[in-house]
């Protein structure tokens, strides 16, 4: 005979209660019914578990032995279930995260704020990594997706572009430019500040270069659009950023200037392992990821 929680739950009502007959009517069940629970534990155990007569009903040595165990067993499973529904109503959870630097400087920051007064409980570690390493992650089932942008097609993920990012140049305050924006072909005769190598922007912007044919100079390559614009700002050269870097980060002394001709956009969109749902936390935040960006592009207050 399988005994289940059933039956451990019937036990120790019955010690408590010291009754077949009040233990039957707690648990809604007929004493019969329980009779037999009772009947199908002791069999399956072994064990003696009550000695009844017609006036009460007591534990035996190895009943008692037995209440603390049982006691623990189902605390330990009614837990489990108040977890379980804790983690299905998203009232907790840990969610990893890896993301451009540019989305978690400029978009999360207000995804965050909004799910820490909708969702308390839920614990975000953010990983603000360039677009390869956005990928890496989520394939080696490091974080549980990611924000960034794929260049091709990958079976081994999921892709939903959920914003068109593009990008400017970024000038000193003071200098002029023509009305409509700078092309490719004036940038490419200035001395450029670009993201390194491995960024979605910088490869971006060298395949659109080469494509167009169009001899540039690297003046500086760094990691931070933050680094990047205070070359600006010092009259070293021209940043070619994400607009959203505008948003993001301190651009006194620098302002953004279109590029035309062509203009340069990448799609940016949540990445996912095609083999792993999303937990119930995670898809709480994707929903309001998608949720901020579709109030940013209506221009709905309080999205900064």
């Amino acid at each position: 005979m399988q005994v289940d929680l059933r039956h451990f739950r019937a036990f120790l009502t019955v010690a408590r209660l010291g009754s077949f007959t009040r233990a039957a009517a707690q648990l809604h069940v007929s004493q019969p019914a329980l009779t037999v629970q009772i009947r199908q534990l002791e069999e399956a155990l072994g064990l003696r578990l009550f000695d009844r007569n017609n006036r009460r009903v007591l534990l035996t040595a190895s009943g008692q032995q037995l209440v603390g165990p049982a006691e623990r067993l189902l605390a330990e499973f009614d837990g489990l279930v108040r977890d379980a529904g804790d983690l299905s109503a998203r009232r907790r959870g840990v969610v990893t995260i890896a993301a451009l630097p540019s989305v978690a400087a400029d978009l999360l920051p207000d995804v965050l704020r909004e799910l820490s007064t909708r969702h308390a409980g839920l614990d975000v570690r953010l990983h603000d990594v360039v677009a390869g390493r956005v990928v890496e992650m989520v394939k080696n089932l490091e974080v549980d997706f990611g924000i960034g942008s794929l260049d091709r097609p990958d079976p081994d993920l999921r892709w939903k572009p959920i914003v068109r990012d593009r990008l400017c140049a970024f000038v000193p305050a003071g200098r002029r430019v023509p009305r409509g924006g700078l092309s490719l072909e004036a940038l490419g005769r200035q001395p450029l500040i670009l993201t390194s190598r491995d960024s979605s922007v910088r490869q971006l912007v060298e395949r659109t270069l080469a494509r167009r044919r169009v001899a540039a100079r690297v003046a500086y390559s760094v990691t931070y659009m933050s680094s990047a614009l205070a070359l600006v700002r010092a009259g070293l050269g021209v940043a070619i950023l994400p607009e959203s870097a505008g948003r993001a980060a301190d651009t006194t002394g620098a302002r953004a200037v279109p590029i035309r001709e062509p203009l340069l956009t990448r799609d940016i969109g949540v990445i996912s392992h095609a083999e792993r749902s999303l937990s119930p936390a995670a898809a709480a935040v994707v929903d309001l990821l998608e949720a901020m960006v579709s109030r940013r592009r209506n221009g709905s207050p309080g999205t900064s």
